[in-house]
Order: structure tokens, then sequence, then C-alpha cells
């Protein structure tokens, strides 16, 4: 599965919007979010994403595969936080050997555990239904954006692919020749960071190659261009702007109602 494609049905009904939109209502949320470390905010964001994951037409299984290395970030950090927190205020709660385990430290530790999916869950909702080429041509109908930078980082965008199938072949070619680092971590080490420098080679050639295409078929010109697939702002998207400022004004609220927010 390729993580740079869009996953969801494209007849759902947030998939379909615009890109722009989707976009900027995925920051609305993120950025109410970072603006505390209570743990009540994002988990009221966090149970509100995922009651609305038909909306997008993901499948669970299909979004756990994405979003797997967040989940683990997440337990790390709540597992970290819990034994080095410099907060050890509140009641008692354990003593694990040399760790004690208090309520200060588990919220602390629990807030920053919850914010992370809470944050990174609606820009991977975002990028799994968006196409590349729809999200390029909305920043740049839309937003304004400069051509010029948007087809980019899109050309950029789409080369990531290939980069995984380049280290692949690097790693196949050398194991081919007898390269193999067995079960030495240090040799293991030095063979990857020698993977990774011809990968950058391959990077820099490959990029060096498309600019030059691209100033060929005249992406530099700094002519007004023609979109041959017009990105629509329609009323449906303004509607989700406002249920994503009203679920970010939702967590905020409930945070301060109870008396938890705690600000950055």
């Amino acid at each position: 599965m390729s993580f740079t494609e869009p996953v969801a049905r494209p007849d759902a009904l947030v998939a379909r919007r615009n890109p722009v939109a989707k976009l900027a209502a995925a920051m609305l949320i993120s950025l109410a979010l970072v603006s505390t470390v209570d743990p009540v905010a994002p988990a009221v964001a966090l149970v509100a994403e995922l009651a609305c994951l038909p909306l997008f037409g993901i499948r669970p299984r299909v979004l756990a595969r994405r979003a797997w290395p967040i989940l683990l970030a997440s337990a790390g950090a709540l597992l970290t936080l819990t034994i080095f927190a410099a907060d050890r205020t509140g009641a008692h709660l354990a003593t694990i050997g040399p760790v004690e385990v208090t309520t200060g430290a588990l919220d602390l530790a629990g807030g920053l555990a919850l914010r992370i999916p809470a944050v990174a869950l609606p820009g991977i909702l975002v990028f799994a239904t968006t196409d590349p080429t729809d999200l390029a041509d909305a920043l740049v109908q839309n937003l304004k954006a400069p051509a010029r930078f948007a087809i980019g980082t899109l050309a950029a965008f789409r080369l990531l692919p290939l980069l995984a199938d380049e280290w692949r072949l690097l790693v196949l070619a050398r194991r081919a020749r007898g390269i193999d680092a067995g079960r030495n971590p240090l040799a293991k080490l030095r063979r990857h960071a020698s993977l990774a420098f011809a990968l950058l080679v391959a990077a820099i050639r490959r990029g060096t190659q498309l600019a030059t295409a691209m100033d060929a078929r005249g992406f530099s010109s700094g002519r007004p261009r023609t979109a041959a697939r017009r990105q629509h702002f329609a009323a449906a998207d303004t509607v989700l702007l406002l249920a994503a400022a009203g679920l970010a004004a939702l967590a905020l609220g409930t945070s301060l109602a109870l008396g938890t927010f705690r600000p950055v």
C-alpha cells in the first residue's frame, strides 16, 4: 500500500469535499488541541474524529495500517512521561521500582499521549481521502498559491514511492554482490548509512532530471496557466469548516467546563 495515494471511497460525504477545505478543517482542530496539555480536550476530539470516520469512507483496518506509527509514538510518550515526568504532585497511585506514579504525572502523560493521535488523525484523514493532483489544483485555484510551488511539491510527493523502490533495488543489488552485514549490528548500521547515502545521490540525480524536464515543458515560464480540472469551493465546504470549528470549540469548552484546561 502506498502512503501517498488516497484509500477512501471517492463517493464518501467528506472525501469528495474540496481539498483546501479539508486541509483547513484539519488545521483548525489541530491548532485548538495544541493550545492545551490536559487530557480532556484531545479525548473529546479523538472520540468525535473516530465517530466521523464513516463519513470519510475509510475502513478502520486501513486507517490502522496508516496510523500505527502515531499509535506507537503515543504509547512511547505515555510510558516515557509517566517514568520521567518532573511533576509528581497529586495522589500516589503506585510504585514501580524507583518510579513513583502519581495522578499529576499520569495526567500530564495521558494528555500528551492523547494529543498526539488527536492532532495527527485529521491530517491522516485528509491525505487518505485526497488525490495529490487535486490538492495541488486546489492550492493554485482556491488559495492562489504559486503554480510553480504547487506543481513542484506535487512532483516531489509523487517521487516518494520511487524512493522506496530505489531503496529496495539498492538492497537487492548489494545482496547480489555478496555484500551482507550478517548478524553484526555495527555492520548493519554501516550498511544502512551507505545505503542512505546512495539513496540521497539517486534522489538528487532524479530531482535534477525532473527539474530540467519541467523547465523544458514551460513550468518556469511564469505565464498564467489554465486549469484542466476545476476545484470549486461549495457551500458544503463551508459547512465542513464550521463543523471543524464547532468540534474544536466543543473540545476546549468541555475542558474549560470541567476545569482541566491547562494552556501551553
